[in-house]
């Protein structure tokens, strides 16, 4: 069974939570305690997230009083393979995968060695391919999902 850690849920979690604006001294930033307040994911967790998130780019830091973290960019362009990729590594089914960091010690005799790599392709494809503003969306039953209309031009007032 595939299965993702803990860290790369609670990494998709924090960054839904970081699109959302938080009312406060500088909503532009959102600090670890108040993430981890609005999410239920311990405090310690949400930091070591976020500080693995900033090293691989996906979020940057703010320094100081009015600090916190921010998305690098919008919630559509960021996939989900980059947050599993950001929180565990390369996606890799097996170990003979190519690029995968470790070594099967059945590599020399494996009737399939290098057959898996079709298969991590097609996952990896279907990672691409939805983003953090589709699993945002996901989050949101939709009877109570809020359409998005265009702005309407309201006569002026008289």
């Amino acid at each position: 069974m595939l299965r993702l850690s803990k860290l790369t849920d609670y990494a998709v979690v924090v960054m839904v939570r970081l699109a959302d604006l938080s009312p406060g001294a500088n909503p532009d930033v959102q600090t670890s305690p108040g993430i981890a307040a609005a999410t239920g994911v311990p405090e310690p967790t949400v930091a070591k997230v976020l500080k693995t998130l900033a090293a691989t780019g996906l979020v940057t830091s703010q320094r100081g009083a009015r600090g916190g973290y921010r998305l690098a960019r919008p919630l559509d362009d960021i996939s989900v393979s980059e947050v599993i990729a950001a929180v565990d590594g390369p996606i890799a089914l097996v170990a003979c995968v190519d690029g995968s960091l470790t070594e099967c010690e059945s590599q020399g005799l494996c009737p399939v060695r290098g057959r898996w790599d079709p298969v991590n392709d097609a996952i990896q494809q279907a990672l691409n391919g939805i983003t953090l503003a589709d699993m945002r969306e996901a989050a949101v039953p939709p009877m109570f999902r809020i359409p998005v209309r265009e702005s309407i031009a309201l006569p002026a007032a008289e």
